[in-house]
């Protein structure tokens, strides 16, 4: 210790002076002998000065030299490649689980199935650390302890809360709580209700909830128009077999994680509602409806005397006609769904009962999944052709099918069938006749370069009857769709008709909005000049002011209103600039002793005066 000593008077003989007059204040504070401040400066040989201000030094760093209590601080958790997973896991089961967290003002809330996905994920990577499991979930680092340490599992069912005197109250504003943070589908905020808040409310009590308190304005569709309620039941029938009804329907097959669509096309008969024959193709087009109809045939025993199919071009080609034989094919009325109500509602019952069709397999996807569709289509139209119908007195469409016409029904209805299908040509023609020669035979051009498909010109007939500039403007545009490869799948003509039907109503929209706006200008002028003629008349009168108070409020017309305050305004400008004051409290006297007009229009009357005599910005 004196070598140590010694070396420190040799090498800092200031430190070892500040460091003894500090000691020397301790040992006086406790009462201890200690040298005099001369003693030790002549023994270090240091100034005084420079002695005192290094003991203030000593001061400020002797605390920072003592070690704090307890364990050294953790090092910060860094990311690992397991973050990745942890976070992509827990991601996906919130976007299944909507609502399973919800972030409130002060606190998080968590769902009972979301704290058993954690404590399971946790298990699962058991070897990272909790601090990096913490932040790879987005978990506060205490809510994921406790849920580890917590020794008694997670319940199934919810829990049991005590139950409050006006229970359906609570619920009810934990609805309303609620709406206002979801950012969902409404059907996906119902079923959040129902299952993470637990509230047994039903979709219409949540609606009527939220529109009682101003939170949603539900989206009502349009009732049934005049027109369809007086042509319910309209559509004639005549007996089992007479007429089918056909359409087409798409439906996804997911295989392998591969999403394939399909065509169900579905044959009613119009009499009974039976479904008769069903295909299914990857397309729908017209071996999809031959198919469909020869399956009919060996279901049914006997092709039916007509067949009603819509308006797409494949169900009109030659190959349909020689499939049906002496079969009548007919069209269904262009814009009227309810013409094949048949097997519109066929396709209803079927979509509600249709469950994913999803498999996983590798052996051949496309005739799997057809094959697939093919087996659920059959089992679904058989045992609905044997369900009895309340309807028809407890029997069964196959009950109502097996009844057998006369002779003179059928001959009947194939007679009336036949003059329905000539009325229709007959009226396709007529249409065909009225359209320019000229612009058919420029639909005749481009319908051969794109390769579309009409093969009894209906939809060319229905294009012409648009402008020419809306037709060669849908025509370049299909073109253009078609050249980058942004067409739709399956689209036919009846694509370029709507592109046509759409770019016509759009320039007749445009048009009107023009001749709307003239007019409204044209009708503007005309009632100024009235007023243009009676403010002249007025203006040379001594009481100008009282005349256009009165004038003013006489009227229930925004626009003579206006006109006489502006009329009264500049009067009012035209005069001194002394005058301005007087004349407008005169007529602000004027206007607010006329009863005749609400306190309200009295007091928009003086503040539309005032704010064009005095201009502030």
């Amino acid at each position: 210790m004196h070598s140590v000593s010694e070396k420190l008077l040799a090498v800092c003989p200031l430190v070892v002076a500040a460091l003894l007059l500090l000691a020397r204040s301790l040992c006086e504070s406790l009462a201890l002998p200690a040298p005099t401040v001369a003693e030790i400066l002549a023994a270090t040989k240091a100034s005084r000065s420079s002695a005192y201000e290094l003991v203030d030094v000593l001061v400020v760093l002797l605390p920072t030299l003592v070690p704090t209590r307890g364990r050294p601080p953790k090092p910060a958790a860094t990311a690992t490649t397991e973050c990745e997973p942890l976070a992509r896991a827990v991601l996906g089961y919130v976007m299944a689980h909507p609502g399973c967290v919800q972030r409130g003002a002060a606190r998080q809330r968590y769902s009972d199935g979301f704290r058993r996905f954690v404590v399971e994920l946790h298990a699962e990577h058991a070897t990272v650390e909790i601090e990096t499991f913490a932040k790879a979930t987005c978990l506060p680092l205490g809510t994921l302890k406790d849920w580890l340490r917590s020794s008694t599992p997670l319940s199934d069912t919810p829990e049991q809360t005590v139950p409050t005197p006006n229970v359906e109250a609570a619920q009810m504003q934990t609805v309303l709580d609620a709406w206002p943070r979801w950012e969902g589908s409404f059907l996906g905020f119902c079923a959040h209700v129902r299952d993470a808040l637990r509230v047994p409310f039903g979709r219409d009590l949540v609606a009527r909830i939220l529109h009682v308190h101003g939170l949603r304005r539900p989206a009502r569709r349009d009732g049934r128009s005049p027109d369809e309620r007086a042509l319910r039941g309209a559509f004639r029938t005549f007996f089992p077999g007479a007429q089918w009804v056909g359409d087409g329907m798409q439906v996804p097959v997911v295989v392998d994680n591969q999403r394939i669509d399909f065509n169900l096309e579905l044959n009613v008969d119009a009499h009974t509602g039976a479904f008769v024959g069903a295909s299914v193709r990857r397309e729908e087009d017209a071996a999809a409806v031959v198919q469909a109809f020869r399956d009919g045939v060996l279901t049914t025993g006997n092709a039916p005397l007509a067949l009603l199919l819509d308006n797409r071009p494949s169900n009109h080609t030659p190959d349909v006609d020689l499939a049906l034989g002496d079969t009548l094919r007919m069209r269904a009325t262009p814009a009227r769904p309810q013409n094949k109500a048949h097997v519109e509602g066929a396709f209803g019952l079927f979509s509600q009962v249709l469950p994913d069709l999803v498999l996983d397999t590798h052996a051949g996807p496309h005739a799997l999944g057809a094959a697939f569709l093919a087996i659920v289509a059959q089992v679904w139209a058989r045992t609905t052709n044997h369900r009895p119908r309340a309807s028809r007195g407890g029997c069964s469409r196959v009950d109502l099918y097996c009844d057998q016409p006369s002779d003179e029904q059928i001959e009947q209805a194939r007679r009336e069938l036949r003059e329905t299908a000539e009325r229709q040509e007959h009226a396709r023609r007529t249409l065909e006749a009225r359209r320019r020669p000229e612009i058919l035979l420029l639909l005749d051009t481009h319908f051969a370069r794109l390769n579309l498909l009409d093969p009894e010109r209906h939809i060319r007939v229905a294009i012409a009857g648009y402008p020419l500039d809306a037709i060669i403007d849908g025509i370049a545009i299909f073109d253009g769709k078609r050249a980058a490869n942004m067409l739709p799948d399956g689209v036919d003509a009846r694509y370029l008709l709507g592109i046509v039907r759409n770019l016509a109503a759009q320039a007749e929209g445009e048009e009107i909005a023009r001749r709307l706006f003239a007019l409204r200008l044209e009708a503007r002028d005309t009632m100024l000049a009235s007023l243009v003629a009676a403010r002249e008349i007025v203006c040379a009168a001594e009481s100008v002011i009282a005349d256009c108070v009165d004038r003013a409020l006489d009227t229930q017309s925004t626009l003579e209103r206006t006109f006489w305050l502006d009329s009264l305004g500049d009067v009012i400008r035209s005069r001194e600039q002394a005058q301005h004051e007087p004349l407008f409290a005169a007529a602000a006297r004027r206007i607010e002793a006329t009863f005749a007009v609400t306190p309200r229009e009295r007091h928009d009357a003086v503040r539309l005066l005032a704010d064009r005599l005095v201009i502030v910005a």
